[in-house]
């Protein structure tokens, strides 16, 4: 399998579609990435866990939306969404803007529920809210899984892909550059380095896919030539038979779809149904916006809710742009090369791509090397190359997250910040090792579409992590019994499906497909919706029928328990108001020059003293609350309590426990 890997060649390599002067523009991308992550490496709080692995809680909310966009558009957006865009048009759309509502879901609902509950992964969310350890070693496990078999490797060759068709490089060459310069900055930086280069390689990508949407637009007439055309973008099939010496099969259907132009389809279509998207597709999705840790971890890593929920909605707009400087470039490229990224059959397919299912996967790179005049394509050359790195950062940071807090904490109670920091940093080397020797088998088993291969593949284990994840936050009788075995019943189920669908692959299209109807027929997206619902089911029936989780589990750890959190202490205020109605109050003047020495005085040594070991981030968290709910009551006594409550915090708190008994 790995001879084979090398035998691939690149379609258009140097000297044609290379210039000195796009080399000039990489090799400027890569210095100014560079330099962006040793500042903020230079910046860094890198001594504690929570510098190294949440920033220090300290980005805002414009910095969190640039990393939560480009963390979600990676090197396989590139090449999965374009490739789908130029198989079936824009169907492969919905999942953009159905990103979109459920980046809403994470930062009005659950982020509010991790920061309350102070939580750095989660799986420790897991630990928290349903108590017992199995959640958490089984959540931790299979999201590693998930990270090096899905995400990083079919990063990496997306990212081959890409410099294959561009530069000629070697592939493994190519690759190990591209990995050290990425792990070097999440090693060193944590979190916020990748941040920090998460935000130009926002900029750079979204101006360099512009710049490219613009210009292959004019080539095809605007919108309305590019409907007119690709609906008549069919390969020329004689012509290639006579030149390659291959029969074309009628079975391999090459010619656009009359719903090509449609989002959402049938119920029985075979790209995007639209029952099953709604039903299945959507709450598989809330693990990967809601409960997936490259995504909540920047969210985490806000100064406080406020900025948590704009990064969101941040991220919601930007999120428009991938139909329009992705997609749509990826249809303007079956028009101008039809001829091969519609090839007429797996031997032709094997000719120009040395894939046997398809070549819609090099539709962007094959646009990006023949449409961008000289300088633009070096430019577009670092948006790939920031895509995938940026992918890879989010990644990297994220596992070792998983890894050192949620699993090796657990086999070494006592090891230091140190420690635990620099097994973080050894388990991004291993897990490259990983994803590097297994990218030739991603080669194999991907399909022609490369996005709805990751989605097929996630749809079979994710559904039952996104039931328990809803149920846990929204529903306070959710016990870990119940949790436990819903998670179980739908991960074997989906493990079952996953396991089939790689024993019964499709077929070329020139042979006879012979699996069973319920491995063909049923699309992956009905799968992923019967198990979320029979997981959801499962753990609510279990839960029922076993004892109630505590009050104290859920008292942070779920959306109601925090209202009524937020109610009890809004009513002793009230009840407080009322008591010393009588006092004097004091002035505005006074009142601004409170708000002066209340946050140069207080907020200040608190979060300092955070930054040197203690976990006191809640103290930070109770007392800005405390500020906004004094906000219509100020007066002498409110304000020497606030002080009271301030200096006694960085003393007394060990966790939030402490800080509803000194509260109360």
């Amino acid at each position: 399998i790995y001879q084979e890997y090398f035998k691939f060649t690149a379609i258009c390599g140097p000297p044609s579609c290379i210039s000195p002067a796009d080399i000039v523009v990489v090799a400027m991308y890569f210095v100014l990435v560079l330099a962006f992550g040793f500042f903020a490496m230079w910046k860094a709080n890198r001594g504690t866990v929570s510098g190294y692995f949440l920033a220090g809680r300290s980005m805002n909310w414009m910095m969190i939306g640039a990393s939560l966009f480009v963390s979600n558009i990676g090197s396989e957006h590139f090449i999965g969404l374009a490739g789908s865009g130029a198989a079936s048009g824009f169907a492969v759309g919905a999942w953009e803007f159905n990103a979109i509502l459920l980046l809403q879901l994470l930062g009005w609902v659950f982020i509010p529920v991790y920061i309350h509950s102070g939580v750095y992964t989660m799986p420790e969310y897991l630990s928290k809210r349903f108590g017992g350890k199995r959640l958490k070693v089984f959540f931790a496990s299979l999201t590693l899984l998930l990270y090096i078999f899905t995400k990083l490797s079919v990063d990496l060759y997306s990212g081959a892909l890409f410099i294959q068709e561009s530069l000629g490089w070697n592939l493994y060459v190519s690759i190990i550059l591209l990995i050290t310069m990425t792990a070097l900055l999440t090693i060193t930086g944590g979190l916020v380095a990748v941040i920090y280069t998460d935000t130009l390689q926002a900029f750079l990508m979204i101006s360099g896919a512009l710049c490219l949407m613009a210009i292959s637009l004019v080539k095809v007439g605007g919108l309305e030539g590019l409907r007119t055309k690709y609906m008549n973008a069919s390969p020329n099939i004689t012509a290639i038979e006579l030149e390659n010496n291959i029969t074309y099969s009628s079975s391999c259907h090459v010619h656009p779809k009359p719903d090509s132009f449609k989002i959402l389809r049938g119920p029985l279509d075979k790209d995007l149904p639209w029952p099953a998207f709604l039903l299945g597709q959507t709450p598989a999705s809330i693990w990967y916006w809601c409960a997936d840790q490259v995504i909540v971890q920047r969210v985490l890593a806000a100064r406080n809710i406020a900025h948590a929920k704009g990064s969101t909605l941040m991220a919601g707009v930007l999120k428009v742009l991938p139909m329009f400087i992705i997609v749509i470039p990826g249809m303007i490229s079956r028009v101008l090369f039809a001829d091969e990224l519609a090839c007429i059959g797996p031997e032709h397919c094997m000719q120009v791509c040395n894939s046997k299912a398809g070549c819609t996967n090099i539709a962007y790179p094959r646009l990006v090397m023949n449409v961008m005049p000289v300088g633009l394509r070096g430019l577009m050359m670092a948006v790939m190359l920031a895509a995938l790195m940026s992918d890879l950062d989010s990644i990297f940071n994220s596992a070792s997250t998983i890894f050192t807090l949620d699993i090796y904490k657990m086999v070494r109670h006592q090891a230091s910040s140190k420690e635990l920091m620099v097994v973080g940093r050894m388990f991004v080397v291993l897990i490259v090792a990983i994803s590097i020797a297994w990218v030739p088998f991603v080669v194999e088993m991907q399909g022609g579409q490369m996005f709805l291969y990751i989605q097929e593949v996630s749809d079979y284990l994710t559904p039952p992590i996104a039931a328990l994840f809803l149920l846990g936050v929204l529903w306070k009788r959710c016990n870990e019994t119940g949790a436990f075995w819903g998670g179980i019943v739908g991960f074997l189920l989906g493990a079952v499906r996953l396991i089939l669908a790689f024993v019964y692959r499709e077929p070329d299209c020139d042979t006879t497909d012979d699996r069973p109807a319920f491995i063909k027929d049923v699309h992956f997206m009905y799968v992923a919706a019967v198990l979320f619902w029979v997981s959801g089911l499962v753990t609510v029936v279990i839960s029922l029928c076993t004892d109630p989780p505590s009050k104290e589990q859920i008292a942070t750890t779920t959306l109601w328990g925090l209202r009524n959190r937020n109610q009890t202490e809004n009513s002793k205020l009230s009840q407080l108001s009322v008591e010393t109605k009588n006092e004097k109050t004091i002035n505005e003047f006074t009142l601004q020059k409170c708000y002066i020495d209340i946050v140069v005085d207080y907020f200040k040594p608190i979060y300092l003293k955070c930054n040197h070991g203690c976990n006191l981030y809640f103290s930070i968290v109770f007392c800005t609350e405390v500020l906004h709910m004094y906000n219509s009551h100020y007066n002498a006594k409110y304000y020497r309590f606030f002080v009271l409550v301030a200096n006694a915090l960085p003393i007394l708190c060990n966790n939030i426990s402490d800080v509803h008994i000194i509260y109360n």
